[in-house]
């Protein structure tokens, strides 16, 4: 059931490769897994949406929602595994976005100390993102994917149809992350970004699955790389040290947050790195063609006491993420006192 038009694209690890199929068909699963032996996850939403899709498959739902991607949502689906007998050859398989993947990726890998999985990423987020690279793993209260693993998918699946019933929210909220991807690293996809609009990639499949593509092969380039995150894997950040610090206590989208986020981090990059407010106001002006907020009300000190707790201190450092150009960034380590200083100033 391969789409003729189908791309296959595969991604080396330490341990495993990843084969990753662009613009295929859901359906092209029972060509890939004993059907009998496997598992799918997705949400509540994404079930109620594509009921079809899901018919003769043994299927696990969970709540939707990033209040929902925690420890206990991981112990319910490992109680289902258990229901339906899941043994060491069976596989699982996360159609959803973020939320999912992440809890699908984090509960096979623990049970049974681990078991083979696949995605199904159905959001634009999920497709360009949170689905790539390994990282596996669930919020502690308000700190973000406190808890986890890197442990990569055997597969990812890409079928464009999920996004005929994505929200139009869910459209912004994971332009963020494309966005995030060309500030970073290609400066001809910003442009690419400046031309167009949301419109013109919502309209064509075949214009949003190349973006998706140009995406995909952005992240996974640098995450091939750098597997675990010792060096330029580390630029990925852009925007996530303050926006994962608002994200949960201000109730965000993770694109909201990160949007903001990212304008935070070219202040800071104007600060200590050079960067000039030209091309601030060339990223702020981009989010906001895409509807995505470039400023916020937060509570600053509970802001700053769950940015204490990102993963990316390092001591009385905070390791940053800053631009030094559009297209090009850097890590930059920040004594805490001076960008706490900086922070205070945001406004």
């Amino acid at each position: 059931m391969k789409n003729k038009e189908m791309v296959e694209k595969e991604y080396r690890f330490s341990d495993r490769s990843v084969s990753v199929y662009f613009d295929t068909s859901f359906g092209m699963l029972q060509d890939m897994v004993d059907k009998e032996n496997t598992i799918l996850i997705t949400d509540e939403n994404i079930f109620a949406k594509q009921t079809e899709k899901f018919s003769g498959w043994r299927t696990i739902v969970i709540q939707a929602g990033e209040q929902y991607k925690n420890q206990q949502a991981v112990d319910e689906v490992i109680e289902q595994l258990i229901e339906f007998n899941a043994d060491r050859q069976t596989i699982i398989i996360g159609v959803g976005g973020g939320v999912v993947t992440d809890i699908t990726g984090y509960a096979a890998s623990v049970y049974m100390r681990g078991l083979k999985f696949g995605f199904v990423p159905t959001s634009i987020l999920a497709m360009v993102d949170a689905s790539i690279g390994g990282k596996n793993g669930v919020d502690v209260g308000v700190y973000k994917n406190l808890v986890g693993v890197i442990n990569h998918p055997q597969f990812l699946l890409y079928d464009y149809s999920f996004l005929e019933t994505l929200p139009e929210k869910e459209w912004i909220n994971g332009f963020a992350e494309i966005i995030k991807h060309a500030c970073i690293k290609d400066e001809p996809m910003f442009q690419l970004l400046q031309e167009k609009s949301l419109d013109y990639f919502h309209s064509s499949r075949e214009n949003i699955g190349k973006l998706i593509q140009q995406n995909v092969e952005i992240k996974y380039n640098v995450v091939v790389n750098d597997e675990y995150e010792t060096g330029e894997r580390k630029l990925l950040n852009f925007g996530h040290t303050i926006g994962h610090a608002i994200e949960n206590t201000a109730k965000l989208p993770h694109g909201s947050a990160i949007s903001i986020g990212m304008i935070a981090a070219c202040i800071i990059s104007e600060k200590i790195n050079g960067f000039s407010k030209a091309h601030t106001e060339k990223v702020k002006q981009l989010l906001s063609e895409y509807h995505l907020p470039v400023a916020f009300n937060i509570d600053k000190e509970k802001t700053w006491n769950i940015l204490l707790h990102d993963k990316k201190k390092s001591g009385t450092d905070m390791n940053f993420v800053v631009l030094d150009d559009i297209g090009k960034a850097s890590i930059k380590k920040i004594p805490l006192p001076e960008l706490r200083q900086i922070f205070d100033a945001l406004k």
